[in-house]
């Protein structure tokens, strides 16, 4: 068996999964019965007309030749002799690699084939595919062969490694964002009920509605940021783009973030180069510095500084938040990005964090054609800087 292929499942029915994949599914068994008949149409011009050029001029009026056409196509399609030797390989099946030389070089599919000839019907499978060692790729694909009643098989095969990726992100999304909503409003439920019952206390009513207070705060916080992290992930993520001067963003953002840091006695020191232009949305970048500096605050011990610094790096302009606090460890940088994601949970509940104001720095950033990255070690703060084009 091929050591690069991990998995198989055959079945004669209609793929399962999110709607995402079944969508992309149906449409690639749509092009597939497509690409299927084209190629039995170029296997009977071939044998009506000898070989077909994929190149050459054509005289007006004549049809493209099926093989050129399959060329063009982004399904990967392979005809398939009775002996098992490929035919005809397009440059998809060439980079999917699923094709070496006149063989096909996925065992799954050299026994889908085989099972199309044998049964003389459609078979259908999904199979996950290793390519590479640096870099690795896995892709997951899912194969139609079908048998063109001479012994000759055609051979489908979408990528689906997208649709998969994509309906996993939603999976998630939607259950982290029921989990993380499911949070305050039950804790609203027990401080209203614990309120009730201490009605004749005043000290334990004061102490359970500022609880409330906190956690109706928290719940708000989460809304406003899912609803801004959709609209950035909309058709218009940048609505309005204008040259932005980065010292009134960065100015705003520290005045947002002023009474936080003041309550932990949190200085936030401005530096760096002053006058710089930056094309985007103000309002957005302002939500991303900010977000930047409350993440800074919340993370930091009190009595501490939060430095944010504005550089001109040649054609671009780097805007970096640095603070004091606990640091990050090499293995999570990349991932704090992620929507939800915490390097420490506990101290997100107290703070009121959602998991969502990093993920919105970065499309923030990446919609005005940045990038942005994180530095620092375990206990030694966090260096996040955002690279804007000037």
């Amino acid at each position: 068996m091929n050591g690069r292929l991990r998995e198989r499942r055959q079945v004669r029915r209609p793929y399962h999964g999110g709607v995402a994949v079944v969508i992309a599914l149906l449409a690639g068994l749509l092009l597939g019965a497509a690409v299927v008949a084209m190629t039995a149409a170029f296997r009977r011009q071939r044998v009506a007309d000898g070989p077909v050029p994929v190149r050459g001029a054509r005289a007006k009026g004549d049809r493209m030749p099926a093989e050129t056409v399959l060329q063009l196509l982004p399904t990967a399609a392979v005809l398939i002799g009775p002996g098992g030797t490929v035919l005809l390989s397009n440059s998809a099946a060439l980079a999917m690699e699923i094709v070496r030389g006149n063989e096909l070089d996925v065992a799954e599919l050299r026994d889908l084939v085989r099972a199309a000839r044998t049964s003389q019907s459609t078979q259908l499978t999904e199979v996950v595919l290793d390519r590479g060692t640096f870099p690795r790729r896995t892709l997951t694909v899912g194969a139609r062969a079908e048998p063109l009643g001479t012994g000759e098989v055609a051979l489908v095969v979408d990528d689906l490694t997208e649709a998969k990726r994509v309906e996993s992100v939603r999976r998630d999304f939607v259950a982290n964002v029921g989990h993380e909503i499911k949070t305050p409003v039950g804790a609203l439920t027990l401080l209203a009920e614990a309120a009730l019952a201490a009605r004749d206390d005043p000290d334990a009513v004061q102490r359970f509605l500022e609880r409330v207070q906190h956690e109706a705060t928290r719940l708000s916080r989460l809304v406003q940021e899912l609803l801004d992290l959709s609209r950035l992930q909309g058709g218009d993520p940048l609505p309005g783009a204008t040259d932005v001067p980065v010292d009134a963003v960065v100015e705003e953002a520290v005045d947002r973030t002023r009474l936080v840091a003041e309550a932990k006695q949190i200085d936030i020191i401005r530096g760096g180069d002053h006058g710089l232009v930056v094309t985007g949305s103000e309002s957005q970048l302002v939500t991303a510095v900010a977000n930047l500096l409350d993440n800074a605050v919340a993370y930091s011990p009190a009595a501490t500084k939060v430095a944010v610094g504005v550089h001109d790096r040649d054609d671009a302009v780097e805007i970096a938040v640095k603070d004091e606090g606990i640091g990050i460890a090499a293995s999570e940088q990349d991932r704090i990005f992620e929507r939800f994601y915490r390097i420490d949970p506990a101290r997100s509940r107290e703070t009121g964090g959602t998991g969502l104001g990093l993920a919105i720095v970065k499309h923030v950033v990446e919609s005005a054609g940045g990038n942005v990255e994180a530095r620092g070690g375990q206990g030694r703060g966090l260096d996040v800087r955002c690279v804007l084009p000037a």
